[in-house]
Order: C-alpha cells, then structure tokens, then sequence
C-alpha cells in the first residue's frame, strides 16, 4: 500500500512541481475542497495545480443485533489540474470492518483496500446572477486495485452534476445530482447532495448538509452530516465532521482531515 501510495503522490507531484518552471502562476486564492462534505464542488483546481485531500473516518451502522464499525484510516483524493476546466482525479481508501453480533465482536476483521478511484472534474460554467457554477464529475472504481476483503467481480462507475451558488458574502449553497452503479449489481442508485455554507470569519467555516442516494429496486438511504473547516492558509484546510443516518443504517459518523494545495 505504502509503495502505491508513494508511487501516486510523486507523479502527481512532479506534474505540480514541473509547472512551475513552465510557467508563471498568478496566485488562486484560498483553496476550494472536495471534502469533508459529501457535495463536491463544481470548482476545478487550478491548471498546473496539484491538491491533496486526505483524512480519516469512524462509522458505526447497523442494529443491536448485527452491527459493523468501520474505520477507514486513509481517505487520499489526489486532484491535479490539467486544464482551466479539466482537473485529473485518483483515490484510493484502507479499511478496517469489525462486526458485532448481539454486542459480541466477531475474530475475523475485514481490511485492506477499496477498488482504486480513476475519474475527472469538467467545469461546465462559472457562476452569473442567478444562473449557479457549474461542473460535471465522473469515475470509474477498478476491482483488481482492491484488496480481497473489498474486491467487487464488476467496475462501478458513477457521475453527479455539481452546483454551486453564492448567497452572500458569507453563505452559500450547493447540490449534486448523479447515479451510481457498483458491488457487483446492475441496480443504479440515484444520488442527491445538499450543502450549506457559512464563513463565519475569513479561516473559519461551518457547513450543514442533506444526501442519500435512491437505488431502483431497495430502500432509500438518507443521511445528514455538519461540520467545520479551518484555513491555515490559502494552500492548507483543517477539518472535522459529524453526522448520522436519518433512515436506518447509520448510527454514527466521525470525520477528520487535512487538504494541502502544491506549489504553495
């Protein structure tokens, strides 16, 4: 994991890096994430641009009588930018899966990696008036990347459109529609995403949000999460979330992350 991992980031890194000896950079202002919330935003990262997003999470699902606990330790989105509206995305996430069965924890304890994430980020149209920004993402998630624990027989694939709209100088809102298809079923699964945003100083930011998705032939899933976001600098975003489940499944989830943009 840790050579894969390494192989990624350095050429991703030398993308970034040689940039800046191809070409002068007029500086992008504070940077524009991809988390910790489930909307993704329509704002692609700046050409010649390479952003880390990474971070941790706890999530406890289930019922008292079968329940599973899921830490994931590595949560890495590399986002480089390619074009003014183009930008390249990989990801890749290490799990752990511990269930309980009437409160008593089983010995096997699933872990490893989940199917490799290959996609882009297109920025469709900027932000006029009413009109919102916006951007359109897909992805495809390669079985043979995954580890055994998390290795799907079928490649999923999903796209959302992003949107974004600016309330005031300190509040926006934005939403994602889109579908997925993946674990090893023809069903699609509908996606829906909404967040809002307040800056209440210029480092300092909270969020609260609304997203599920709604596959065609099971019950929907709608969850709800909050958090807040702290600029150490233009090129450097803290972050911590909390949310829940609104329909049965998720008890609990707890989020933690960092997002760093290169070159400074």
């Amino acid at each position: 994991m840790k050579l894969r991992g390494t192989i990624l980031f350095t050429f991703f890194a030398s993308l970034s890096f040689s940039s800046i000896f191809s070409q002068e950079k007029t500086a992008p202002g504070a940077l524009i994430t991809d988390r910790p919330d489930a909307t993704e935003s329509p704002t692609v990262v700046p050409k010649g641009y390479l952003q880390i997003e990474t971070g941790a999470f706890y999530e406890d699902s289930g019922e008292d009588a079968f329940k599973q606990k899921t830490t994931t330790f590595n949560t890495t989105l590399l986002r480089y930018g390619l074009l003014d509206n183009l930008e390249l995305r990989i990801g890749w996430d290490f799990a752990e899966v511990k269930t309980e069965i009437n409160g008593t924890q089983l010995d096997d304890v699933a872990s490893g990696l989940s199917p490799l994430l290959l996609g882009a980020k297109i920025g469709i149209a900027k932000e006029k008036g009413w009109l919102p920004e916006i951007g359109l993402i897909g992805h495809v998630f390669l079985p043979f990347s995954a580890g055994e624990d998390f290795r799907p027989e079928t490649t999923g694939i999903d796209f959302r459109f992003s949107f974004a709209h600016t309330l005031s100088e300190k509040s926006s809102l934005s939403y994602n529609l889109g579908a997925e298809w993946g674990d090893d079923s023809p069903e699609a699964a509908y996606i829906y995403t909404i967040s809002y945003g307040y800056s209440v100083t210029d480092t300092f930011g909270l969020y609260a949000e609304l997203y599920g998705d709604l596959p065609e032939d099971s019950s929907a899933n709608h969850l709800w999460d909050a958090g807040v976001t702290y600029l150490l600098s233009d090129s450097i975003q803290l972050d911590a979330t909390v949310g829940s489940g609104i329909t049965k499944g998720q008890n609990l989830l707890l989020s933690a992350g960092v997002s760093i943009r290169l070159p400074n």
